[in-house]
């Protein structure tokens, strides 16, 4: 998503986070979601990609670039992948999507995944907005083979248009869609677009975690 021209806030930062707890999920997931709106959630007036007006922007690249948050994304998003793949009875080779949302998120789950098992053989892989120009012209960088199943990934979906994108281009190239992880659904439609093409969309976090009464307390005043 862009924002043009926008009259807005965005929260400033928390005081230091304390060592992750590895073996409990659900803290690792409220302290994401601390940082996601500490660092990522602005209020005002947006221009979004799509040229809907919005009063929220989730600049979500300042949480998935974050090296912490990127672990905390990585661990929560890979478990979310092995209960959804469970679920569904489904295998997963490669995860990806359309660059640049997709890119540090595939990365962080990918990485999770071979340290919560070093035989695993998860693949991840970032799909360009349209071919390179030169080289070998590809539209799919990065470790995608034709035949894999595909966990579909986006930093926020709004109309769904970016991560259908990546879809299209998946499929074209012969890979198969598992099923799709977004980390912020802004529940605006977009997740209900994807879901018509046959495909799920399971949100980490939706519009309503960011700023509804549960959203964890923000502040403006910096914490030295």
């Amino acid at each position: 998503m862009l924002a043009v021209e926008p009259t807005r806030y965005c929260v400033s930062k928390h005081p230091i986070p304390q060592p992750i707890d590895v073996k409990s999920p659900s803290l690792e997931e409220a302290e994401l979601l601390a940082m996601l709106v500490d660092k990522s959630v602005c209020h005002g007036d947006f221009t979004l990609a799509s040229g809907a007006q919005s009063d929220l922007y989730v600049d979500a690249k300042l949480t998935t670039s974050d090296p912490r948050a990127a672990l905390l994304v990585g661990r929560v998003g890979w478990e979310l992948v092995k209960e959804t793949a469970t679920a569904r009875n489904t295998h997963v080779d490669s995860i990806g999507g359309l660059t640049m949302g997709a890119d540090w998120m595939a990365l962080s789950i990918g990485i999770a995944a071979h340290l919560d098992s070093p035989e695993s053989d998860i693949k991840t892989f970032s799909v360009r907005k349209s071919a390179k120009k030169h080289g070998r012209h590809k539209l799919i960088e990065g470790n995608f083979s034709e035949g894999d199943s595909v966990v579909v990934v986006d930093d926020v979906i709004t109309t769904g248009g970016s991560t259908l994108q990546a879809i299209d281009a998946i499929e074209t190239a012969g890979g198969k869609i598992a099923f799709v992880i977004v980390l912020v659904d802004r529940q605006e439609g977009g997740s209900e677009q994807i879901e018509k093409r046959g495909y799920q969309v399971v949100p980490i976090f939706t519009r309503e975690h960011l700023t509804g009464a549960d959203a964890p307390r923000r502040s403006h005043i910096s914490v030295a």
